[in-house]
């Protein structure tokens, strides 16, 4: 273990008997069990960063130890005096399942002597010395609004529902003390917003990977993912956490779909919804885009109104809102997952809903494949940015494989979904009445 990423506890450990006794001599148990502890237990890379800075942000692969860092450092801020925290997940339940009751959280590594408390019907913590932190979702920016701190910390921000505009929330409400910082962690992605925020004055970057953690991990767990992932584009990106810039293989490339895309959509003549149901977990997504034509025949993609988690009635409420939004013609929606039962969930919300159900007989990348080919004929636009889901598009590689980010391609599959039946009109169809 090179001694740089090594944590005071892991050197500790590492010393011969006499030289741990001279220590104890020296400095006394009291300082050196303090030592050992918190923040003692942290390597040098997922510590501050010295100097004056506005915005850490940790970009590193999965495993590095980003939420340990990011607890750990909420909670010394928070007992040394009185303070006003802004805690940010991907949505409410990932910043109270990971950041405050996960195994590195904060409810996990607060000291006895904090009187650290969760209210969770206000989604908010409590110190008893006064310090307080409440929870908010990066896909609601809107819930930011009006909220002052001293501090924020975001983690997995890039993979927010509504990442710039959440992030930028939570700039403009961290600006309460002498020092307002943020932390912000995550295993990166190539965006665009996300490297304009990298150059900016002020913003201090840690870099890291899996394998730095790795005295921390069950034995035989990195091997078996270096050995499956190693090389590979996923494994650069979830266990190295390199920022690539362009996925080899991949069906998209940010370069095609930022030279594609435009300020706003012309007079559409027909919009349609894709969905892309959850495959039954809770926390999965539903991708919900919504597509339109031109009076030329171009498409265009002019939101994506996908959402995380919630009960099927849920999803099913965002793809109506989003169908009367648009005054959509139809709704396609593929059933391969739940069948009859997507149908019914959708009629349930809306009993006119025009609903076009679609099953696949290939796979997402072999289905997506005409699509990406739209997009270099120039026959595909995007009305202003989407970050997720353009992330998505560029995972999608032409050997098959899905590099992420997320477990499934969900909203760039709603995206073909809605495509495929403006422009290629090769959905397949079971024999259906429109509600008039």
């Amino acid at each position: 273990m090179a001694v740089q990423e090594a944590s005071v506890a892991e050197l500790w450990a590492a010393l011969p008997g006499e030289e741990r006794l001279d220590l104890l001599n020296r400095f006394g148990t009291e300082v050196v069990i303090k030592a050992l502890t918190g923040a003692g237990k942290l390597r040098r890379s997922q510590l501050p960063p010295e100097g004056d800075w506005s915005i850490w942000t940790i970009l590193a692969g999965r495993g590095f130890g980003k939420t340990r860092a990011g607890a750990e450092w909420v909670l010394g801020l928070a007992a040394d005096e009185p303070r006003r925290f802004a805690i940010v997940g991907a949505s409410l339940e990932s910043a109270r399942s990971v950041m405050v009751e996960g195994e590195s959280g904060l409810l996990a590594l607060a000291p006895p002597e904090a009187g650290l408390r969760y209210l969770s019907s206000l989604h908010l913590l409590t110190w008893a010395n006064g310090s307080t932190a409440r929870l908010y979702s990066g896909g609601d920016p809107d819930g930011l609004r009006g909220g002052q701190f001293d501090y924020g910390w975001g983690d997995e921000f890039v993979h927010w529902p509504r990442a710039e505009a959440a992030l930028t929330n939570l700039r403009l409400s961290t600006r309460l003390g002498v020092k307002p910082q943020l932390l912000l962690t995550t295993t990166p992605l190539p965006l665009d917003w996300l490297k304009r925020l990298l150059s900016e004055p002020g913003v201090v970057v840690t870099r890291g990977r899996m394998r730095d953690n790795r005295a921390n991990l069950p034995e035989g767990f990195l091997g078996a993912l270096e050995a499956r992932f190693g090389g590979t584009m996923v494994g650069r990106q979830e266990l190295d956490g390199e920022l690539i810039e362009e996925i080899e293989g991949a069906l998209w490339t940010p370069g095609l779909i930022e030279g594609q895309r435009r300020g706003a959509a012309p007079d559409l003549v027909r919009v349609v919804i894709g969905v892309d149901p959850p495959a039954g977990a809770s926390d999965g997504v539903c991708g919900i885009v919504v597509a339109g034509l031109d009076a030329a025949g171009a498409g265009w993609i002019v939101e994506d109104a996908s959402v995380t988690g919630g009960r099927p009635e849920a999803w099913a409420r965002a793809v109506v809102a989003a169908a009367d939004r648009w005054d959509a013609d139809r709704v396609v929606a593929e059933i391969n997952n739940g069948g009859d039962m997507v149908i019914a969930v959708l009629k349930a919300v809306d009993s006119a809903l025009p609903v076009l159900p679609v099953r696949a007989a290939r796979g997402k990348v072999a289905r997506a494949e005409p699509v990406a080919s739209l997009y270099g004929e120039g026959r595909v636009f995007h009305a202003g940015h989407f970050a997720a889901l353009e992330a998505q598009m560029c995972g999608l590689m032409s050997n098959g494989v899905f590099a992420g980010p997320g477990r499934s391609p969900d909203r760039a599959d709603a995206l073909v979904w809605a495509l495929s039946s403006l422009l290629l009109g090769r959905t397949r169809a079971r024999p259906g009445v429109r509600g008039l």
